[in-house]
């Protein structure tokens, strides 16, 4: 295996420098999706409550 010099070193591109991403993308898009999930809920709950609508146990 041939060894890189400094400048050679330096040149080097990893794929983890970059932000956007596949794995990112996804994780937004969860993230985004969960906190719609727990708007919604929390409204819901918040008109049956309101409304009186709340179903018994």
């Amino acid at each position: 295996m041939k060894e890189l010099s400094k400048k050679e070193l330096l040149n080097i591109d990893g794929g983890t420098s970059n932000l956007l991403t596949t794995a990112f993308f996804n994780a937004l898009t969860k993230a985004i999706s969960t906190i719609l999930d727990l708007g919604r809920s929390f409204g819901t709950a918040i008109r049956s409550s309101i409304s009186g609508n709340v179903c018994p146990f």
